[in-house]
């Protein structure tokens, strides 16, 4: 992976911050972009400084013309991309029939179509390096989950989006990884969006007892490495995702009464 070119989105924190110090690490020449300027700026010239290449763009990838920009930026800086990884997300927590549709659409634009338009600017270029582009998905793409009926849509759709384009390009050598981390522990519940739109500033979920972002990172790395379709991780995220190909039905309840038990639960 030495000197190839890599773009991350979603890279001023968690797994997308841990992506980008782990690739460097390899020796790859990177491009992250996120919304929060200054953190991501931090992160770029950290990068800098231990590992040499790695520019920053700032981009809300819900916008499709800062998606282009990102990706021309990369191209300017480097003349290439080989390796695309659609990291930025948001997350949500409550239950439909309370949720405003506004943060529906929030959450569709940055999951969903924050991949998308990344993927369709980036398409020309990592078809001619026969390169790689990355879904991070989730195990609620596999499964839904209540209340959180925004994100597991989100995901679902990222995901068929992604086995389509695989398959489109079977004969063109694009390598498509969906990536399923499970639970992670980053600021993604912190900053998951309530009923009305805003964050909830809270986990319902104790941080220290779940998988850790530089141990992702590492898995995500080696799955672009040796080009394989689907990566689950966690052994909770693994078993929901077997169980529920033979048991739908008992695994509504399990994960019913899962969420039920969160602190501040949705369900009343």
């Amino acid at each position: 992976m030495k000197d190839r070119v890599v773009v991350i989105t979603g890279a001023s924190s968690g797994i997308g911050k841990a992506c980008a110090k782990y690739f460097a690490q390899q020796g790859c020449k990177l491009t992250i972009a996120a919304r929060n300027k200054e953190q991501l700026q931090t992160v770029a010239e950290e990068l800098k400084s231990h590992y040499g290449h790695c520019i920053a763009v700032p981009a809300d990838v819900s916008i499709e013309s800062e998606c282009k920009h990102l990706i021309e930026s990369a191209v300017d800086a480097y003349g290439k991309i080989d390796v695309l990884i659609n990291n930025a997300g948001i997350s949500m927590r409550a239950l439909f029939n309370d949720v405003s549709l506004d943060v529906m659409r929030q959450v569709m634009n940055i999951n969903f179509w924050g991949t998308v338009y990344c993927t369709k600017y980036a398409l020309p270029y990592l078809l001619k390096s026969g390169g790689s582009v990355v879904a991070m998905s989730s195990i609620a793409g596999k499964k839904g989950l209540p209340g959180r009926c925004a994100y597991s849509a989100s995901k679902f759709a990222m995901e068929g989006f992604m086995e389509t384009l695989r398959t489109e390009n079977l004969k063109n050598n694009l390598h498509v990884l969906v990536a399923c981390p499970g639970y992670t522990s980053s600021n993604i519940r912190k900053t998951a969006l309530n009923k009305d739109g805003k964050a909830q500033q809270e986990t319902p979920l104790d941080e220290s007892k779940l998988m850790k972002a530089d141990e992702v990172a590492f898995h995500i790395y080696n799955a672009v490495l040796k080009r394989k379709r689907d990566l689950v991780l966690t052994t909770n995220g693994k078993l929901t995702v077997f169980l529920n190909k033979f048991f739908p039905a008992w695994m509504d309840k399990i994960v019913y009464n899962f969420v039920a038990k969160e602190p501040e639960s949705p369900f009343k």
